[in-house]
């Protein structure tokens, strides 16, 4: 086993996980198997229970794992599936050494942080790189991602413990990369290298030597910069690899690639990469960069939701998007609109703010009301299903964005002018949308409903059925505490609103999908279908949302030979997600 062990400094948010991700994409595409692992060295056991205010949306995995973003990027990156023991925390160490100092496993010894929490440390990331990721394949490669900043108190017994860890496992295995940011101050305009100089004096007093440098910075980086970050950080030029802002993501591993990643990985680890293997590294993903920069057509989606401050809070639906406006071939331009700003109350107290979430809500060609949680911005999010309902606006709705759009349908079709959730309104007369007291035990943390679960398909037609190629179910993530009231579902469905998936094909207990007859398209699933969404392959449900956005759902439903993208390319449609391009071009737009 391999170990590539990714550092940052000078500051949080750097781009670590992308990196890491791009490593691991460099890799793959040369026929090695990867895995990663997210090292996050705060005290919770998981990332279950943050505000997304402050780190973003909450990731979950197959299994049930509530964990930190990156492994989304992780997952997107290489198409591949982890698990809750990806994602190491401090809270999860000390409870692993805590249990077992309970049970004795000690002999009474005094447990300390050397070298029995640095010991857990090692043990969990040897463990953990052996599990396959993808099918029954065992990892090659394991890349670990260590949060955080070097110096941070919190860190430090990550850090003595990869000190020792590459020892254990010998040099031959193990490589550090420490990312560092390279400033360019507007007062000299020129890139400063004291701080990475002083980021990697820390790492290197902490016994661990970086191979590879990588450098971030708003613009490229001359020779010069890198020659002298070579000189003062003990490391060759062809060592310091300089990663500027880009177009987009897809281009990271590309710039990696250009820097020769890939001949350093394969020299150092010892990796036996063939010369086929190497010829056709990146080729997919080549395409992939190419077709996101030629893309001139847009197409404006509407995010309404609660979190809209911290883009990342919607990282996963954000990047789900892309993925569908990629393969459709449009440039995606997102609306995000603070569901609040859409409620009377706003306009009684901020017009201003009111009116103009909602000039921006009109203008767009999509929405999306994902989840959430609370009462805060509910009924900005029920009036914005309600808008798209009446204007025949596409529309997706995500978890909380289902229960919006069937307590918006029994309020405005039904009359049920008092329906709610019991979440916000425990003693509604009318409770569309109830607890599961299963997964209400009193506490919080990784008690929902949380994982891959099964959704069976009506056996009448569908559009979100169509989409996902017709098939009897499909497995999908779940991550919530409240579900469609049954008993409401017959007069639902009477008046028009469609429960086409649901978790039990014979007793229909939990609704999964609504879909609203007569509407180009308006859906809205329990599950998160963004956390399967991946570069090459779509998910369904936002592939739907954007073919409808530029219409061009039917065409593509209908099965036609060849519709036309947003670039006067022909696409051959040959079931869900098999469309390849043809050889034919037009300038004329369907």
């Amino acid at each position: 086993m391999k170990y590539i062990l990714v550092t940052g400094g000078v500051i949080s948010g750097v781009g670590k996980g992308v990196i890491a991700s791009s490593f691991g994409t460099l890799l793959n595409s040369c026929g090695i198997e990867v895995t990663s692992i997210k090292i996050d060295p705060y005290i919770n056991i998981d990332a279950g229970t943050f505000s997304p205010f402050e780190h973003g949306e909450v990731y979950v995995l197959d299994d049930g794992g509530e964990v930190d973003l990156d492994l989304g990027n992780y997952e997107r990156f290489l198409d591949i599936k982890l698990h809750k023991d990806n994602n190491i925390t401090t809270g999860k160490i000390y409870q692993k050494v805590i249990e077992k100092e309970r049970t004795g496993d000690y002999l009474g010894k005094t447990v300390q942080v050397v070298p029995h929490i640095t010991d857990a440390i090692q043990e969990w990331v040897e463990r953990v790189a052996k599990i396959p990721v993808r099918d029954t394949k065992v990892p090659q490669v394991c890349i670990v991602e260590l949060g955080g900043t070097i110096g941070d108190i919190e860190g430090m017994p990550f850090v003595e413990a990869f000190r020792q860890f590459q020892f254990r496992v010998k040099r031959e295995n193990f490589c550090c990369a420490h990312v560092s940011l390279v400033p360019s101050p507007r007062a000299t305009g020129e890139p400063k290298t004291k701080p990475t100089q002083s980021s990697v004096r820390e790492l290197r007093g902490l016994g661990l030597s970086p191979d590879l440098i990588v450098c971030r910075s708003e613009n490229p980086i001359g020779s010069e910069v890198k020659e002298k970050i070579s000189n003062f950080c003990h490391v060759g030029p062809e060592q310091v690899i300089c990663i500027h802002d880009l177009k987009s993501i897809y281009h990271v591993p590309l710039l990696m690639e250009e820097n020769g990643v890939v001949d350093f990985l394969n020299e150092r680890l010892q990796l036996n990469i063939s010369q086929a293997d190497r010829a056709n590294c990146l080729s997919k993903w080549k395409g992939l960069a190419e077709r996101a920069d030629i893309l001139h057509k847009e197409v404006t989606i509407a995010i309404v939701g609660k979190y809209t401050k911290l883009e990342d809070s919607y990282a996963s639906i954000n990047k789900a998007l892309q993925h569908a406006s990629l393969d459709v071939g449009y440039k995606l331009k997102l609306k995000y609109i603070d569901a609040t700003n859409l409620e009377e109350e706003t306009k009684d107290k901020n017009p201003t703010l009111y009116h103009e979430a909602w000039q921006d809500l009109c203008k767009v060609q999509g929405v999306v009301v994902p989840g959430g949680f609370g009462v805060r911005g509910m009924e900005g999010k029920i009036s914005a299903c309600n808008w798209c309902r009446k204007k025949n606006k596409p529309f997706l709705g995500i978890c909380l964005g289902l229960q919006a759009a069937v307590i918006e349908y029994a309020r405005n079709v039904l009359d049920l002018k008092d329906a709610n959730t019991t979440e916000n309104e425990k003693d509604t007369k009318n409770p569309l949308v109830i607890d599961m007291p299963e997964h209400h035990p009193g506490q919080m943390g990784g008690t929902m409903r949380l994982g891959q679960r099964r959704t069976y398909f009506s056996p009448e037609s569908s559009k979100i059925k169509q989409l996902y190629n017709s098939p009897e179910y499909v497995d999908e993530r779940h991550r919530h505490r409240y579900e469609v009231n049954p008993k409401y579902v017959d007069d639902l469905e009477a008046k028009g609103l469609k429960f086409v998936g649901y978790d039990d094909k014979e007793n229909r207990t939990r609704m999964e999908i609504i879909e609203l007859e007569g509407h180009p398209y308006y859906v809205a699933t329990q599950y998160h279908p963004e956390y399967l969404s991946r570069p090459l392959k779509p998910s369904p449900p936002f592939l739907g949302l954007i073919l409808a956005s530029v219409g061009k759902l039917d065409s593509y439903l209908r099965g036609d030979v060849h519709w036309q993208n947003g670039n006067g390319i022909y696409m051959q449609h040959n079931g869900m997600n098999g469309r390849t391009p043809s050889v034919t071009t037009s300038e004329d737009e369907n």
